[in-house]
């Protein structure tokens, strides 16, 4: 059998070590982002708004910081409070460097009822960092039309199921404890986490499924390195 030449066997070596460290440059790529990405990304319309401190900004307003965004009212007797208890989490995990490179942001569809000052004292119970929009109800109105968000009125209270994932009754039974009458609990609205990106167009979703699973706090860090400035 004929022996290899010092110069095949270093050959071989280094094809070895090639291929490893092709495999554990594969083994070490990050999971794809879950949630839906846009087609193309959208610039977000400079619709006039009041912040939760009662400043006048708008729904462009960008600071460079990935934007986590979420429609829903301080009356909202159960998605709300969860999805923004889970937005809680993922904001906590993050390390104070990824901290701050992201904003999660409220927007009211209740603004009739939701005051700046309201605004920010519901904020301040998930965290102090959230902020806050409102506005008048047709701002409000065409913000969420722009992020493809759902926002209806006050519908009976048996149909709030629709808004809370078929949970049925969760409505009306938390609506007392939230400080909502039970025609107030069944506002319906889409509760998706949107993702704008650090110039202020809107980049991808997440439904709500994938903010409880804990998808959106999987993807965060990646979020923050494609998204932020």
């Amino acid at each position: 059998m004929k022996s290899l030449t010092p110069r095949a066997v270093t050959a071989a070596l280094l094809l070895l070590a090639a291929i490893l460290a092709a495999l554990l440059l594969w083994r070490g790529r990050p999971a794809p982002l879950g949630g839906e990405a846009l087609d193309d990304p959208k610039p977000l319309p400079a619709l006039a708004l009041l912040n939760e401190r009662g400043q006048p900004t708008t729904l462009a307003t960008s600071d460079g910081r990935l934007r986590l965004v979420f429609y829903g009212f301080v009356r909202c007797p159960d998605v709300c409070p969860a999805t923004l208890a889970s937005l809680k989490n993922s904001y906590a995990a993050l390390t104070p460097a990824q901290q701050q490179k992201v904003q999660v942001q409220f927007i009211t569809v209740d603004p009739e009822h939701d005051t700046p000052a309201m605004v920010r004292d519901y904020l301040a119970r998930f965290d102090p960092a959230f902020t806050g929009l409102t506005g008048k109800a047709a701002a409000i109105d065409e913000a969420a039309r722009q992020m493809f968000v759902a926002n209806v009125k006050p519908l009976p209270a048996q149909d709030h199921s629709a808004h809370t994932g078929g949970q049925q009754g969760s409505g009306a039974d938390n609506a007392q404890a939230a400080g909502a009458s039970a025609a107030q609990a069944a506002r319906l609205h889409g509760d998706q986490v949107s993702v704008v990106d650090g110039q202020g167009r809107f980049v991808r979703m997440y439904g709500n499924a994938a903010v409880i699973d804990g998808t959106l706090d999987r993807d965060l860090p990646g979020l923050i390195r494609q998204y932020a400035n």
